[in-house]
């Protein structure tokens, strides 16, 4: 049996993308992954992290990226779908990336880190989406980054691709200052936002659902969801 692990990386920031990762391994791989200490990207430095991921994507079958915007997430919630549902449709892509072709007659483990905290209800809503079904065993889980190397992997594979995307933005908007990490709760981005955003309103790098986006911007986007939402 194969094993399939997939984690995010960016689902709360402000400025900047969700990335989801999925990487594809066998029993072999996984014990390489263990015995280099593959773990939970929050607990990696951003060098070793980059090391990894190249390690990572040397000794796995296959790897997958999914890459969401923020005008994808911003149109997502003003039509009705909401973070946790376009996740869900997000992962599903990638398991139906991976599972085709020769793997589609494997038998994979899919392991993914939920991001809901109805953990039934989430997966229930992610095997809606999923083409193939008959080979595989998915298992929604809270802190699979940290219990299953797989996950791990994608972890890292994820927030290494984010950095790579907020450093691509830090390179485009450099004139205007620093955009900091992204996250709602850093003093950096909450400067820039205060002094860019309107200037800015429209370059596509800032989530418009959020609530710190709309308590300083209020007549903007009137009747959207929040992040308290989800």
């Amino acid at each position: 049996m194969l094993t399939l692990g997939i984690d995010d990386a960016g689902r709360g920031p402000l400025i900047g993308p969700m990335i989801l990762a999925g990487v594809l391994v066998t029993k072999e791989q996984e014990k390489k992954l263990k015995n280099n200490k593959i773990r939970d990207s929050k607990i990696v430095q951003p060098n070793e992290r980059e090391r990894l991921a190249k390690f990572i994507e040397r000794n796995c079958l296959k790897f997958h990226i999914e890459k969401t915007f923020p005008d994808e997430i911003d149109s997502s919630i003003q039509t009705g779908t909401n973070l946790n549902t376009l996740e869900a449709i997000k992962t599903s892509r990638i398991i139906n990336e991976i599972n085709k072709g020769k793997f589609r007659k494997e038998k994979i483990k899919v392991i993914v880190d939920c991001p809901s905290v109805n953990i039934g209800a989430w997966h229930r809503g992610l095997f809606k989406h999923i083409e193939n079904k008959e080979n595989l065993d998915i298992i929604c889980e809270h802190k699979a980054d940290h219990n299953h190397v797989s996950v791990s992997a994608a972890s890292i594979i994820a927030k290494t691709a984010r950095e790579e995307e907020v450093s691509k933005l830090k390179e485009k908007y450099k004139k205007y200052g620093n955009i900091g990490s992204g996250y709602p709760a850093d003093p950096i981005t909450q400067e820039f936002l205060i002094k860019n955003g309107k200037a800015l309103r429209n370059s596509g790098i800032f989530r418009k659902t959020w609530s710190t986006w709309k308590k300083l911007f209020p007549s903007a986007e009137k009747n959207q969801m929040t992040l308290d939402g989800f």
